[in-house]
């Protein structure tokens, strides 16, 4: 007999830092909730990024940015997701180092005219013309290849396209006739035909199937076949630059990378979009440029983003960073946050505190939920004690290793202390360190 083993399905799922992040968390009045959107605590930093919300969507923060000061750990990437979710799912949110801008293949302005671009979208609506029904009856009509006549292919195909409140039947060319062999389209199906450009494309089945294959199940349309239908899709200028600068079109998007884009392309392309803004065929979606660590920029990136902060088209800066008084970078020169003055004469600035203890109860609530783990409460407690002992950070991340030591099942108190057995916090670490260090004196 033949042996079959039925393979299990394996799924890969990443679950961020931030995933959790659904907005700040706010009420109708704009007062932050203790609990709210996956944001716990930092009620005065979260509503202060709630005014400045408020001042992006007025178009009152043109030629300014928000500066995030606080301790490391203290929620200030998670505030920048919020203002992001806040403007609305379509808002590009680009999350750059400030070290990522050294690179050797690209020049740091290069780098920082990509990010930037990329934060801004491009919402284009398009209405055209298409075929849209169920199909009632296909018949294609074949005849003989014009170089091999024991061959035959399509010349023509016949189709009854049905809805709810119309029904049409029309001929169309070979060209069409081959796409729906090509998907295997039969009677049934729901099928769209674009007028212009006889793109045909399958949206699924009427019908109850059976076997291996099966289609995604649709009701009938409604309406008549012959519609005008409004199609949107959103881009970024980054995405528009890549295309008009490469012969390759729109498969440049995907294949290559790492090359710098010359400045009148870049001209073309915010030409080509305000002329679409002007007749209604686009709307821009300026989005969030988070840039975290941005002591690590210097004072040339500094002075671009000055500047590029007050053209046109620019996104929202938001620029995170857990230092008091510093160096500017390629500088000898020490000022708050390792930022030049005039540079944060632009900036609203928000300050993050530490997490308390019964804060960092709920963020480990919140996580081990999105982490699907099961966890007591008495670890849960454990968990916010070592927190605020340590960090926020080294409290959530014993939350997998300690799900592996309980096998996969609910996680107590003695998986958490086995796993902080194997992984050192900081503070053990360096006294760990210290120690090593005395006795080799």
């Amino acid at each position: 007999m033949a042996m079959i083993e039925e393979v299990p399905k394996m799924s890969f799922e990443r679950v961020g830092m931030h995933s959790h992040i659904r907005g700040l968390g706010l009420d109708e009045n704009g007062r932050a909730r203790f609990i709210g959107d996956g944001m716990v605590g930092q009620v005065r930093a979260r509503e202060a990024a709630g005014i400045a919300v408020r001042l992006i969507k007025r178009g009152k923060l043109a030629g300014k940015g928000i500066l995030l000061v606080g301790p490391t750990g203290s929620g200030k990437t998670a505030i920048a997701m919020g203002i992001a979710r806040e403007l609305g799912e379509d808002v590009p949110f680009v999350q750059i180092a400030g070290s990522e801008i050294y690179s050797a293949e690209m020049k740091k302005t290069e780098f920082l005219k990509q990010a930037l671009r990329r934060a801004i979208g491009v919402k284009i609506s398009e209405e055209r013309k298409v075929y849209e029904g169920a199909i009632e009856k296909i018949e294609i009509k074949k005849t003989r290849h014009p170089f091999n006549p024991y061959v035959e292919v399509p010349d023509s195909v016949l189709i009854t396209l049905k809805t709810k409140d119309d029904e049409k039947t029309f001929r169309a060319g070979r060209e069409i006739a081959y796409q729906i062999l090509e998907q295997g389209i039969e009677e049934g199906d729901v099928i769209q035909i674009d007028a212009e450009s006889g793109r045909v494309s399958k949206l699924g089945t009427t019908k109850e199937e059976e076997g291996i294959f099966l289609k995604r199940r649709v009701g009938l349309p409604t309406g008549p076949v012959l519609k005008i239908k409004e199609f949107t899709y959103t881009v970024t200028l980054h995405d528009l630059d890549i295309v008009n600068s490469r012969a390759g079109g729109i498969l440049s998007l995907f294949f290559g990378g790492g090359m710098e884009i010359n400045d009148e392309v870049r001209q073309r392309v915010d030409e080509t979009v305000k002329g679409w803004v002007e007749e209604g065929k686009a709307v821009l979606v300026p989005g969030v440029l988070f840039i975290d660590e941005c002591h690590m920029l210097d004072i040339e990136a500094f002075s671009f983003l000055a500047r590029a902060m007050e053209s046109e088209l620019a996104p929202i800066l938001i620029l995170a960073t857990n230092r008091g008084r510093t160096r500017i970078r390629g500088t000898d020169i020490e000022a708050p946050h390792g930022i030049p003055i005039d540079m944060l004469d632009r900036l609203l600035i928000i300050n993050t505190e530490p997490y308390r203890k019964d804060e960092v109860r709920e963020i480990v609530r919140i996580r081990a939920a999105e982490e699907a783990i099961e966890i007591s409460d008495e670890a849960v407690e454990y968990l916010a004690e070592l927190g605020e002992k340590t960090s926020l950070r080294y409290a959530v991340q014993l939350l997998a290793p300690a799900h592996v030591l309980a096998g996969g099942s609910r996680v107590e108190r003695e998986h958490i202390e086995k796993a902080e057995e194997y992984f050192a916090d900081i503070k053990r670490s360096i006294a760990s360190v210290e120690k090593l260090e005395g006795m080799l004196q």
